[in-house]
């Protein structure tokens, strides 16, 4: 798990040491083991490591034999062995055991397919002195980052935006498209970021360098292809099997392991599998208000799978103030509150461990979010005419909020593509009109949110609906909020976080479980429910999830209000927002007249990240991060090649 930089100059003059230093200093945190560079002909790479596999030896850049093509590496690459051995069968020689030179050698046998035979987590950028090009990519799902930008000089990739940032002659703009599907999503979907003119390498994507423009290409797509023919007990052996192995593999490394645990199947299962191989480190996290905290079905999990357990209680001072350094740490606003949480324990986890495995990917793969089971409770519609559906919306949308029933016919009314926009749906677009002020409106830079799912939707046309919503979460839900905040508050820490469920080849089996066995028995994620049960304390088999949970729709009421308030007034964003709303809205909250915890949130964490990164009026320095180790930071070795 590393931090990687690549520059090119599109004025064909050398790279200075310079400024590509500048742009890995920034992500120390991502690497404070080591760096490294390579600068030659226009082209420079920059390298942050934490060393997880060939402590010793795994040094980037790496190179090949006749010292023509370099690589950088972030993330890890699970069936590297097979690769390896494979590659030295035809002729290769590797100088390391590490699973980034395999890509290189990859490089060297299949160009620029070689993001089709990894399978892992990872982010990479080769550059070819012989074809004079950069070249790299991003991992299927999009667990590791990868973004991108083109200033009137030099194209930049990098693992974090704030190296991009580094670059000169790059203003720092918001980009008012991604600030509207921000407040639809509460993060900003691929392939755009919150910067004007930064954008993300979207995940199953490689891109190419060369004669001054950059391309991106699609390596690989989601498809789903269930199969109705077999049995339930083949999909729940099938699912235990590749799971098992799944996690097996991801226990690759020479450094210490752990495990996230909360209450749910997820990390529960992850823990119960992982403790078939090996005895378990595990951490968990919870807030000090009644009702938010899961820690004690957590701890009663450990008990149950016995492994060594770790705790932590987090109020909502400890919370403020560590806020606008994560905020940093994201790059970007994201307003999901579970993400501090999850800081806090990566803190704790890091303490005991270098490597932990967590349970995300389990709901987008399997079937397991209860809004997942909408189309069978709004079966009844389906068989409408659409006149008719349209009829029976707009009488309900006319009715009194408080006639039991309104928001089921409404939602009744409309199909999957117009009801359900992923996990997250903050503002309407009718309150989009409130929040937003008038000249940012009117100035064309308002798109609305089906740009982003309508295309989605349609490459899902042949699915179910229930289908049709797992696709849509994994395009944009997973990707841009539960794997944005793992990656982000993991390796503030300097901490790998590894997700077992996310795995091409337990989707590539997950693909394949029919509708029928995903959201049964009174259920979501049936299939995944029977298959880990006997990993599982009985109480947790039937869980819902609840992940982290965070108080701050009582918080925003109590220790938040002041605070808010102060944001509020003091971030320079009135081109933008219409502050008069959204203090009414916080003095609604408080008084408990309306519950706009969420849509608050979602406005607060803008201004903050507003503040960091626009005004600047906020500075933090990587070297002095309580989450770094300056011991290790003093012993970096500096590796020019």
């Amino acid at each position: 798990m590393c931090g990687i930089v690549s520059l090119y100059n599109k004025r064909q003059t050398p790279v200075g040491q310079e400024a590509i230093s500048a742009m890995t200093g920034v992500i120390l945190h991502r690497g404070p083991d080591d760096d490294g560079f390579h600068l030659e002909d226009n082209v420079a790479l920059g390298f942050r490591r934490l060393s997880i596999i060939d402590v010793e030896g795994g040094h980037q850049p790496l190179f090949n034999e006749t010292r023509d093509i370099w690589i950088i590496g972030n993330g890890e690459v699970y069936n590297y062995k097979e690769l390896q051995q494979w590659l030295k069968d035809i002729g290769h020689v590797f100088q390391t055991d590490s699973d980034i030179e395999t890509i290189l050698h990859l490089y060297e046998e299949v160009g620029t397919d070689a993001p089709k035979h990894l399978r892992g987590m990872f982010g990479f950028t080769i550059y070819d002195s012989r074809k004079k090009r950069l070249f790299g990519a991003r991992d299927h799902f999009g667990i590791k980052p990868l973004y991108y930008v083109e200033t009137a000089d030099s194209i930049g990739v990098a693992s974090e935006i704030k190296s991009l940032l580094e670059l000169p002659g790059l203003t720092r703009e918001v980009n008012h498209t991604a600030f509207y599907h921000y407040l639809t999503f509460q993060y900003v979907p691929d392939p755009e970021t919150m910067y004007r003119g930064i954008y993300r390498v979207p995940p199953a994507h490689s891109f190419i360098v060369e004669n001054d423009q950059i391309r991106l290409e699609r390596y690989w797509d989601v498809e789903f292809n269930p199969d109705e023919s077999k049995p339930f007990s083949y999909y729940v052996e099938g699912t235990r099997s590749v799971l098992l192995e799944s996690v097996d593999k991801h226990r690759i490394s020479e450094v210490s392991r752990g495990a996230f645990l909360s209450s749910g199947v997820d990390s529960s299962s992850i823990v119960g599998m992982l403790r078939t191989f090996e005895p378990v480190k595990t951490f968990s996290v919870g807030s000090d208000i009644p009702g938010y905290s899961e820690l004690d079905f957590a701890r009663r999990t450990a008990q149950y799978l016995g492994s060594e357990h770790h705790e932590m209680v987090v109020n909502a001072q400890q919370y403020m103030n560590e806020l606008p350094r994560l905020i940093w740490h994201q790059d970007e606003p994201v307003a999901d509150p579970s993400a501090i949480l999850l800081y806090f324990v990566a803190q704790m986890a890091s303490e005991h461990v270098t490597v932990v495995l967590s349970g995300e990917g389990a709901d987008e793969f399997f079937g397991g979010y209860n809004i997942y089971r909408e189309p069978n409770s709004l079966k009844m519609f389906s068989g409408m005419p659409g006149w008719m559906r349209n009829s029976i919306g707009y009488m309900a949308e006319r009715l009194p909020d408080q006639v039991k029933g309104k928001n089921f016919l409404i939602r009744g009314s409309k199909t999957v593509e117009e009801r359900f926009f992923g996990n997250a749906l903050i503002f309407s677009e009718e309150m989009k009109k409130r929040v937003v002020m008038d000249d940012i409106a009117n100035s064309g830079s308002y798109v609305s949110p089906f740009t982003i799912t309508e295309e989605i939707y349609k490459r899902a046309s042949q699915y179910d609906d229930v289908t049709k919503m797992q696709y849509l979460d994994i395009h944009t839900w997973l990707r841009g909020n539960i794997l944005m905040k793992a990656d982000k508050m993991t390796m503030a820490n300097s901490l790998e976080l590894r997700v077992p469920f996310i795995d091409l080849k337990v989707f590539e089996f997950a693909a394949t479980i029919p509708t029928k066995y995903k959201i049964a028995n009174g259920t979501t994620k049936h299939v995944l429910r029977e298959a880990m049960k006997d990993f599982l304390p009985p109480e947790i088999k039937m869980r819902k999830k609840l992940g982290f949970p965070v108080p701050t729709r009582h918080w925003l009421k109590n220790e938040f209000y002041k605070w808010a308030k102060e944001i509020i007034f003091e971030s320079k964003v009135d081109d933008l927002i219409n502050k008069a709303y959204v203090l009414y809205m916080l003095d609604e909250h408080r008084e408990g007249n309306a519950d706009y915890s969420r849509k608050i949130w979602t406005i607060l964490v803008f201004m903050l990240w507003h503040q960091i990164f626009i005004e600047q009026k906020h500075t933090f320095d990587p070297y002095v991060s309580p989450n770094v180790d300056i011991r290790r930071k003093k012993n970096s070795l500096q590796h020019i090649g």
